[in-house]
């Protein structure tokens, strides 16, 4: 924690109002009889405060902590008659609060939001019932007496009830919302709001989410246990009646009105929980009546809560016209880097080895018999064609394979590496980025980055401070990532895998979704990383610049390894060209004889998902009969073709055309079943949704049916779950033909396939087209589109990079090189123009 002049006097401002309040107390100022209502203020506000940092800081809404006041409550009932100390009754119940909450927090970090509140809620229920069963300690429904307690530490004798504990309490909230100011700007809470919003992505820097959680209740129980003592010595007297459920509801509600997770939101919720009951006999109305018609009106008009509303609306009337911001500098983040070493040179120790490592999710193996080595100053490179197991080999090397079985041995510096949890592997040297950029939403740029640190100095500050001036993204420091384009959260992603300088550097498809500039940037760091001392392992789809980094190559397919060189090479071995490209069997081939009639066109089409570039400037013409391919890599924008070719997804730029009323239908990629229905019913969903129903909905049914193969037709009933990979995709492209569309749309219908299956699914798409239906393929095995296509497009990096008919020799060659490289040379400058041919008319 850096404590500067802002930090310690927003800190002071609490002791600053409790001092101005208590002078006000004692000067009469407020009467007598609402002195009783400031202390309670007080006591809740410590309490709405432990609610409201947990629920905005950790994500755990907890409507346990009416018993944690109880808790606390009748700490200070027996206390007070079993001669305890002021000081041991305060301890003892912060202890109990702590162990408590420290035991839910860890219990519920497995589960969802609701499942934590309905742990929550049986805790309250049991202590309420364990209070009123107790009664020789609690005195059951008669209640408990809170005489005194007197100080150990010779700050004399508390009389429960008396106007000491007033003051008090004032004193004590005043001291734990100071307490909170630091805490807000610390390590401790960036690491909790990290786990909350990507428990994945937490674990990559260190973080386990289940002790954080346990952290941020265990700290929460121990105030409002502490907040029970004051309430007990401020009553006198303690019963189980205001602990009840109802008053955990209005905690949250309090919570929500002032602002959760918020300091000065718990004083607006305390204050507003003491004197609701005065508002409500004003109003003439039931308490829970005005409480639910307040909640009512600031969940729509004020969903961020009344103290957050006033922030913003002080701040627009108060801000200063500002010069307007300047994007982010890339001269510092584009560092003149030498080329990798060649192979002679890298002689390096060995950093990491993986021998025989398989990961299976029940039957399922995703990765198998994998073995490789890398030396401390080396650059792998991992490709494959998608679901190869590459990111899975990523997973297993991070430790997050969740569910899956890991077999075989891995060694890292020295180490043993699978048993180990992928919190501790960020202490050992390993830092991660993710396909997504997958950054903490609710932090600042540079909180991102600082998180991994568990206590923040001055000079951690000013380390991070340099390493994003490094990546360009200095000048957005204190900007949260939604704010910026994917792009500089890719950057971000890099920035805080780099922190620490770690050992091994793993990289999820750093380069997609980024222009050829940010690309360029991007093997820049990759470089200056390596020169630096660090080894990096990276996988992705844009094989130029993935070559132009890597000193060495590994090919994956179907969970093994297939191949290995130099990334001038490594695309010459035949089974890494068949991975990609596919083999051509000749068994199945479209109809010879194709209509001239439009049935869908794209015009200069182009799209993008938050600044992400999936489009652009494509153009298409699918015309009646033809079977259509769009064959590209993993992230080529398939996908997103399909969705806008269907119409379910509407372009950013450009237009779709039809000829005419065409009915489309897709299949999409990975099926999207509704696995609990059965088959009959994942077809009726579809037909219900297109306006199918009666008479024509059992002819379409009838012939839908009999497409399916026999041993689908007989199990009509049974969940769709149940089905083989192969057979859930014959009935995703059978609940697309219910609808009798004019176009069918296939995504990766090969997709998981065994080799038998892949043949079967493929003879019955083709006896679609001879019975005349317009079929687009979005397939990623080149050769397969060739083989069963009459016309090819190649997408690449979202560009079609070319197009033609199979049966043109010359445009084989053509469609290879586009499928690869955008009609370069692999390891050929970025920024190079693609080729193309003209589309076919």
């Amino acid at each position: 924690m850096v404590f500067n002049r802002s930090l310690l006097a927003r800190a002071a401002l609490g002791p600053a109002a409790g001092a101005v309040l208590m002078a006000f107390m004692a000067s009469g100022a407020i009467p007598a009889y609402q002195m009783y209502s400031v202390g309670l203020a007080a006591v809740y506000t410590i309490v709405i405060l432990s609610v409201g940092l947990l629920a905005g800081w950790s994500g755990i809404w907890s409507v346990g902590h009416p018993a944690f006041f109880a808790i606390g409550a009748y700490f200070a009932a027996y206390g007070s008659g079993h001669g305890w100390s002021l000081e041991t009754v305060a301890l003892g119940a912060v202890a109990a609060g702590a162990a408590l909450g420290a035991f839910l927090g860890y219990a519920g970090a497995r589960f969802s939001v609701l499942y934590i509140a309905l742990l929550t809620l049986a805790f309250t229920t049991v202590t309420l019932e364990l209070i009123n069963r107790w009664s020789s300690v609690t005195g059951g429904d008669q209640g408990v007496p809170v005489v005194q307690l007197r100080s150990a530490l010779g700050f004399g004798t508390l009389a429960g009830g008396g106007t000491e504990t007033q003051y008090l309490a004032v004193g004590a909230a005043a001291v734990v919302l100071a307490l909170a100011v630091p805490a807000a700007a610390s390590g401790l809470r960036m690491r909790l709001v990290a786990a909350k919003s990507h428990p994945l992505a937490a674990r990559t820097i260190g973080i386990a989410p289940e002790a954080q959680s346990a952290l941020s209740f265990a700290v929460s129980g121990a105030c409002t246990c502490f907040a029970g003592v004051l309430l007990g010595l401020l009553t006198g007297f303690v019963s189980p009646d205001p602990f009840s459920l109802t008053f955990g509801i209005s905690l949250i509600a309090a919570c929500v009105l002032g602002g959760v997770g918020t300091i000065v939101g718990a004083v607006a919720g305390g204050i507003y929980l003491t004197w609701n009951p005065a508002l409500s006999s004003a109003v003439g109305l039931p308490q829970p009546v005005v409480q639910g018609l307040v909640l009512i009106a600031v969940l729509l008009f004020l969903p961020g809560g009344v103290v957050p509303f006033l922030g913003r609306l002080t701040g627009r009337v108060l801000r200063r016209p500002s010069a307007p911001r300047t994007p982010p500098s890339d001269e510092s983040a584009a560092p003149t880097s030498p080329p990798p070493p060649s192979e002679a040179t890298r002689e390096g120790p060995e950093l990491l080895r993986l021998e025989h490592v398989s990961v299976s999710y029940g039957g399922l193996k995703a990765l198998e018999d994998a073995s490789l080595t890398l030396r401390q100053d080396e650059i792998l490179a991992v490709i494959g064609p998608n679901g190869a197991g590459k990111t899975t080999l990523l997973n297993a090397l991070s430790g997050l394979t969740g569910n899956g079985r890991v077999s075989g041995t891995a060694d890292f510096a020295g180490q043993p590496l699978l048993g180990t949890r992928a919190a501790a592997r960020r202490r050992l040297g390993i830092g991660r980025t993710f396909q997504h950029a997958e950054v903490f939403s609710e932090l600042t740029v540079a909180e991102n980055v600082l998180c991994t640190r568990r206590r923040i100095t001055a000079g951690h500050r000013a380390d991070v401070t340099r390493l994003l001036r490094s990546v360009g993204l200095a000048d957005v420091a204190q900007r949260r990532p939604a704010e910026l384009p994917f792009g500089l959260q890719k950057r971000l992603d890099l920035a805080r895998a780099m922190a620490e300088k770690p050992k091994l550097l793993i990289l999820d498809e750093p380069f997609g979704g980024l222009d050829s500039a940010e690309r360029a940037l991007l093997a820049g760091h990759i470089r200056r990383l390596h020169a630096d001392g660090t080894a990096v392992v990276v996988i992705d789809h844009v094989l130029d610049d993935l070559f132009s980094v890597a000193h060495r190559v590994l090919a994956f397919d179907f969970g093994r390894t297939i191949g290995e060189g130099a990334p001038d090479t490594v695309l010459k071995d035949p089974k890494v060209r068949s991975s990609y490209l596919g083999t051509v069997d000749g068994r199945t081939r479209p109809p010879e004889h194709v209509g001239e009639r439009s049935m869908l066109r794209l015009h200069g089409v182009g799209h993008t998902y938050g600044g992400v570039v999936a489009l652009r400037d494509v153009d298409l013409d699918v015309r009646q009969g033809v079977v259509l391919g769009i064959a590209g890599a993993n992230g080529a924008g398939k996908s997103t073709l399909a969705g806008i070719l269907h119409g379910s997804l509407e372009p950013a730029r450009g237009e779709r055309e039809s000829g005419g009323a065409v009915r489309t239908s897709l299949a999409p990629e990975g099926r999207a079943l509704f696995k609990t229905l059965s088959l009959r019913e994942n077809l009726e969903v579809a037909a219900y949704a297109a306006g199918i129903t009666g008479s024509p909905l059992r002819e379409r049914m009838e012939e839908t049916v009999q497409w399916l193969p026999t041993r689908l037709r007989d199990r009509m009933s049974a969940a769709a779950g149940g089905l083989s990979g192969g057979e859930q995709q014959m009935l995703a492209i059978a609940r697309a033909l219910i609808v009798a569309p004019d176009v069918l749309i296939v995504d990766e219908p090969a997709l998981g396939l065994a080799p038998a299956l892949v043949d079967e699914v493929y003879e019955r798409l083709a006896r679609l087209a001879h019975e005349g239906l317009t079929v687009v393929l979005l397939e990623q095995l080149l050769s397969r589109a060739m083989s069963v296509c009459h016309e090819v497009a190649v997408l690449h990096e979202g560009v079609v990079a070319a197009q033609g008919r199979p049966g043109d020799p010359e445009f084989a060659a053509l469609a290879e090189s586009a499928y690869f490289s955008g009609g370069r040379h692999p390891g050929a400058p970025a920024a190079a123009t693609n080729t193309r041919t003209s589309p076919v008319n």
